[in-house]
């Protein structure tokens, strides 16, 4: 039951998000869009750019919503600015033939939250933003798709551009890297039930 309420809550203040972001330009303020804009930017920090493997890295400092009315657009609201405004002065760069990586990462400290299906999380829209710049399309031809899920220090979504052919070296890394998580959670675990 808490759990319906609050979920409806979420969709409601997904909507509401978006309707108060078409205010200012009600006001009739040339300045509207950019503010909103630089509104978005600093509430959503968005990160991105390229690995020294030359891999394509988006960070999005939360997880992404889930699929059904609103969650599109409200990804579309400050994803395509964000990525518009970084790639406005540079060389275009075309991957083919690569994987598509979307990481979500959970909050290890609320552990109350379930992993969700990745079928479920609204990966379309980021799919097509990201695919504008660095991809020709994201049809089978182009690209294929890799979701995973795991525990870490906060809440984020990472997408990933790869090559084909870099896609099992990314994997080897992620598999150290969640060694290495995986680890310090232990340690941590460990030191708070000696402090007890």
């Amino acid at each position: 039951m808490a759990y319906e309420q609050a979920l409806r809550l979420e969709e409601t203040a997904e909507r509401l998000v978006l309707l108060t972001r078409a205010l200012p330009a009600y006001t009739g303020s040339g300045m509207a869009k950019r503010d909103v804009e630089n509104a978005m930017k600093l509430c959503i920090p968005v990160d991105m750019g390229f690995t020294t493997e030359g891999w394509f890295r988006l960070c999005i400092p939360t997880l992404l919503p889930k699929k059904g009315s609103g969650s599109a657009d409200y990804i579309r609201s400050f994803l395509y600015p964000a990525m518009q405004e970084y790639f406005q002065r540079k060389e275009p760069v075309r991957f083919t033939d690569c994987v598509l990586v979307y990481r979500h990462v959970y909050d290890r400290e609320r552990p109350e939250r379930r992993m969700r299906d990745h079928d479920n999380i609204e990966t379309n829209m980021v799919s097509d933003i990201v695919a504008m710049y660095v991809m020709p399309d994201d049809a089978p031809t182009v690209c294929s798709h890799y979701e995973c899920s795991v525990m870490g220090e906060d809440d984020r979504t990472e997408v990933y551009v790869i090559p084909k052919t870099d896609f099992a070296v990314w994997l080897l890394q992620e598999n150290e890297k969640f060694g290495e998580e995986e680890n310090v959670h232990e340690k941590t675990s460990e030191m708070a039930k000696k402090d007890m």
